[in-house]
């Protein structure tokens, strides 16, 4: 794992899969936080939101735009690892049950029917509509009891930034096993239904953010203005952080 702009990545899709398998062969709770621009800005403006995305196993990246940031500040390559592929990879890896919560039934109808598609088992997993409300609201002993009796070793869940992570953050005390990860938009992706992944040539060139701003302009236009003014302050404060460690370095090798 490696931190950088507050937030513990790890970029190492083999270690992402490592770590959960050991938590599940140890039956320890967790959950993963798939970090955007969004999960960004927000840590780094919110203390108590800062500590439920710091309380997780760990975070993948899921900005395009980090990795660029990371070879501007300290010339180093990382990759992206978003939401919609740690979703499909698991489910294509055919080796877990999981369970599905978050979103609306129709959505959750047409994710069912084309993952059934990919791996056969998921006829029999567990979609679950969570009802309409805030954080504080939700009964999580029941939904906890609902996953323990399900036996699910994966619980995706989609109730978009930040609402999902402190949803996860407030559910793992109840949970005896399993590992949550919030996917934001993924069910939509491959339900059918609503929304679509940006073409591949826009991921490509960064520019996914702006194919949501088309389809969704108000809600996409808010989230990126509050990055674009936090994002100054962030770069500075890496650049400050790279200067402090290479100074303790240096002091070290000449002792």
């Amino acid at each position: 794992m490696e931190k950088y702009f507050n937030i513990r990545y790890e970029f190492d899709r083999q270690e992402v899969v490592r770590a959960i398998d050991n938590a599940l062969a140890e039956s320890r709770p967790g959950y993963i936080c798939v970090a955007d621009g969004v999960i960004l800005d927000r840590v780094n403006r919110d203390e108590a939101y800062m500590k439920v995305v710091d309380g997780a196993m760990f975070s993948i990246c899921d900005s395009s735009y980090v990795p660029v940031y990371l070879k501007w500040i300290y010339g180093i390559r990382r990759e992206q690892y978003c939401g919609s592929q740690i979703f499909m990879d698991l489910i294509r890896a055919k080796k877990y049950r999981m369970f599905f919560m978050g979103t609306s039934q129709a959505i959750l109808d047409g994710l069912k029917s084309n993952l059934t598609k990919i791996d056969g088992r998921v006829a029999r997993m567990t979609f679950h509509e969570l009802p309409f409300c805030t954080v504080d609201e939700f009964d999580y002993p029941a939904i906890a009891d609902m996953v323990r009796k399900d036996g699910a070793d994966i619980i995706w869940v989609a109730l978009g930034a930040p609402k999902q992570e402190i949803f996860m953050s407030r559910l793992k005390p109840h949970l005896d096993r399993g590992v949550m990860i919030a996917v934001g938009a993924a069910f939509k992706f491959f339900s059918g239904v609503e929304a679509r992944r940006a073409p591949e040539w826009m991921v490509r060139l960064h520019l996914e953010f702006v194919y949501r701003i088309f389809r969704e302009p108000g809600k996409q236009i808010r989230r990126c203005m509050g990055i674009i003014s936090t994002l100054p302050r962030l770069l500075r404060e890496e650049r400050r952080r790279k200067r402090e460690t290479e100074n303790r370095r240096t002091q070290n090798r000449t002792r």
